[in-house]
């Protein structure tokens, strides 16, 4: 900007050229009749600290001022220095740079036939600059440049044979000739004949998703490249430069991208891994990346499941674990199957040893594990991750041999979520799990009324507060124990405290009479948090004595209560139970034409005591030789046992044919004369005659008459009862001719 001038007065100098950092001194001229007011310069730098400056202006003769100013700042504008009168305003044009500062000068060759120069420019000068280059187009090995402003000038040198600088064009029409599924052949073509002629090396880059690999060639006019180890069934940017392999100066441009997509292939094999949940084994595999897959997957083959949907990526298998079993799986596509992964499912036998559980702490959105080396990681370590409660993704890690060490990160990972970690050593055969950790990513605080549900006991002058175990899924941090807070109606604040996480109760003792506020709360890393309260009166020790004297009062009376009922109910089972009816005796005797005959005594007169029944297992009754004759000389044995609902008569067994009954026999007054026994059996108990050995029989029978039977004593009578062991198999012998009951005594 122009200097605003009035007749033949101005602002000196008037577009000049300062340097940057130089001091530059301004004059004003003021016509008669005109007095000075300020000079200043307008829109450069701080214009507070240069409006200052306008107390510096100096006042050399009675029409001129000057001022002196730092011109510290270059400017691609002009600077417009003013001076103010009392009349109006007038102004010069300056402008601030720096000399050239070009440096770096090469040339060098694209054609074999023309030549180009760069070099830096360095410091911008601010100013318009003239550029002149010396030396000859070809063969000229000596090139200087000169620069130069307002400010001043450079030269730049350079020394060399350009034809051994050949910075060569981009190749054109790169083509993919061959495309398989790992890898393609290319081909490109040069606009310039000479550089067929030039032996060359060209780089070929094949780029997909942000990822790039370079393969270098060699060889004379250089037109064709292969490239291997390509991910099948997938998409890659190929671009190619070249330079010259003698003499290497520099890489050429690079060539215009072209876009080829490789054939599909089988799956690449899966990265499979096992957990095991009670009786069950669930078998997992990460699903393939676009990059593993090769083609869409169709479904896949898990042993002893044949095929399992493309959509899912685990299934659970019902395996005897106390064994070990091979788990195969394939994923497949429309071109095949993969390569089988294997794993091996352990035994959980009864010597299948346990690891501890520790805690750890999250850091930087993850996990710092590390663990002692396994002698048994022959092929290095998994380690693996889930919530250790609710449902989750297991995921894992397949960590080297050498390592110990792993930082586990996961996208899945959510603060105040409990995960548990597994480090397994891999092995030729099943993992062996070697420790096992259980933390937070970040632990948060627990929500209030943890405790459920809260419950006062008392306990004399002590109050017991319980509560369920905490589940895993509401604790949001490790709780590191309890402290019961309690106080009064006048205020006074107590508590007790735990350091076991898994306690469910804590006791104040020592309480007053009065009603209470108790809360319950978790102590964590984050701070005490769950708080639950709960409020309650003691009752006095009295009232507590004769409430538990009620409850057990009760307690009993309920349950005499129940006892009669049920009595009641099943009185006629528990009578039969206790006095089992006792069944009618039966007896059998021989007649005289030696057949068996019987009749049950329908009418009974009388019983007797049961201190008088015999405890009798097997008796067998002999004749011997009576005294008179109206007996037979033969041996009748008679059998006689007992079962355990009561007595009977089993069948006589007899070794004579006949019998001849004694002719003096008087019938009871029941007058069942049919059968000459019928008065005599009353009971099934028996009331014999008992011989010691030396014992002599009566020298004769003797019949009694009594009120109900005909008790008959036969001439001689030896009864032998609860013979040895040893003896069992002979018959007891009983010398008479009958074997009587016993009957109540004649009145």
């Amino acid at each position: 900007m122009n200097g605003k001038v009035s007749g033949n007065q101005q602002v000196y100098p008037r577009d000049r050229v300062f340097e940057a950092g130089s001091n530059a001194t301004f004059c004003c001229i003021l016509p008669a009749g005109e007095s000075f007011l300020k000079m200043y310069l307008d829109g450069y730098g701080d214009a507070i600290r240069y409006n200052k400056l306008n107390y510096n202006a100096t006042r050399s003769s009675d029409q001129t001022y000057t001022l002196t100013v730092l011109m510290d700042q270059p400017s691609y504008d002009c600077i417009d220095v003013q001076c103010e009168t009392n009349r109006t305003t007038y102004g010069a044009c300056t402008f601030v740079g720096y000399p050239p500062g070009d440096r770096d000068l090469q040339c060098e060759t694209r054609d074999l036939k023309s030549v180009e120069c760069h070099w830096n420019v360095g410091t911008k000068t601010y100013l318009p600059a003239e550029y002149h280059l010396l030396g000859s187009v070809i063969g000229e090995r000596n090139w200087t440049l000169k620069a130069q402003n307002k400010l001043g000038q450079v030269e730049l040198h350079d020394n060399a044979d350009v034809t051994k600088r050949v910075h060569m064009f981009a190749p054109e029409g790169v083509t993919a000739s061959t495309v398989n599924a790992r890898n393609i052949s290319l081909r490109w073509s040069w606009r310039l004949q000479q550089y067929n002629h030039l032996n060359l090396t060209c780089q070929v880059n094949v780029s997909h998703g942000g990822t790039s690999t370079i393969r270098e060639n060699v060889g004379v006019g250089l037109n064709a490249a292969a490239f291997n180890d390509l991910i099948p069934n997938w998409t890659y940017n190929v671009t190619v430069r070249c330079g010259t392999a003698e003499h290497f100066w520099r890489w050429g441009d690079w060539s215009e991208s072209v876009t080829v997509h490789t054939q599909g292939d089988v799956p690449d094999a899966l990265d499979v891994w096992m957990q095991m949940k009670e009786n069950q084994v669930v078998i997992l595999w990460k699903m393939p990346l676009a990059n593993q897959s090769h083609g869409n997957i169709i479904d896949y083959d898990v042993t002893w499941v044949n095929t399992v949907n493309a959509s899912e990526h685990s299934v659970a298998l019902s395996l005897d674990t106390s064994e070990e079993h091979v788990v195969t799986v394939k994923a497949r596509n429309i071109n095949g199957s993969s390569s089988p992964s294997t794993i091996t499912i352990p035994s959980l036998g009864p010597d299948q040893t346990t690891v501890n559980t520790s805690w750890i702490t999250g850091s930087d959105g993850g996990f710092n594990l590390s663990w002692l080396a396994s002698p048994s990681a022959t092929c290095g370590y998994v380690v693996d991750w889930c919530p250790t409660s609710g449902s989750g993704p297991v995921e894992w890690l397949k960590v080297p041999p050498n390592d110990t060490n792993a930082f586990i990160f996961s996208e899945n990972f959510n603060d105040g979520v409990r995960y548990s970690l597994s480090i397994y050593a891999c092995t030729q055969k099943a993992p062996v799990l070697v420790e096992r950790r259980e933390g937070y990513v970040r632990e948060t605080r627990i929500e209030e009324k943890l405790f459920k549900p809260l419950t006062f006991k008392q306990q004399g002058a002590d109050a017991e507060v319980s509560w369920h175990a905490i589940p895993l899924r509401e604790q949001s941090a490790f709780i590191q124990g309890y402290i019961l807070y309690y106080w009064n109606n006048r205020g006074e604040v107590f508590s007790v405290s735990t350091d076991d996480p898994e306690a469910t109760s804590l006791t104040a003792t020592d309480l007053n009479i009065t009603s209470y506020t108790f809360t319950v709360t978790a102590k964590t890393a984050v701070g005490e948090c769950g708080n639950a309260s709960i409020t309650a009166t003691l009752n006095s020790l009295s009232d507590t004595s004769i409430q538990s004297v009620l409850v057990s009062l009760g307690a009993v009376f309920g349950l005499l209560f129940l006892t009669t009922v049920l009595c009641f109910r099943h009185w006629a089972c528990i009578k039969h139970k206790v006095y089992p009816p006792i069944p009618k005796p039966e007896l059998m005797w021989v007649t005289s034409q030696g057949q068996f005959r019987c009749r049950q005594l329908d009418e009974v007169q009388s019983y007797p005591s049961e201190a008088s029944i015999m405890d009798i297992s097997e008796l067998h009754y002999k004749y011997r030789t009576p005294v008179t004759n109206n007996y037979s000389q033969e041996e009748v044995p008679f059998v006689f046992s007992q079962t355990p609902k009561g007595y009977y008569n089993k069948p006589l067994k007899c070794t004579t044919p006949t019998l001849t009954l004694p002719p003096t026999i008087t019938t009871s007054p029941s007058g069942l004369s049919s059968c000459p026994f019928t008065g005599l059996f009353l009971n099934p108990s028996y009331d014999l005659t008992m011989q010691t050995g030396d014992q002599q029989a009566s020298s004769g029978p003797e019949v009694h008459e009594g009120t109900t039977g005909i008790r008959y004593q036969p001439p001689t009578e030896t009864i032998l009862l609860n013979q040895p062991a040893e003896d069992q198999d002979t018959p007891l012998v009983c010398v008479s001719s009958y074997i009587l009951l016993s009957q109540t005594p004649s009145t």
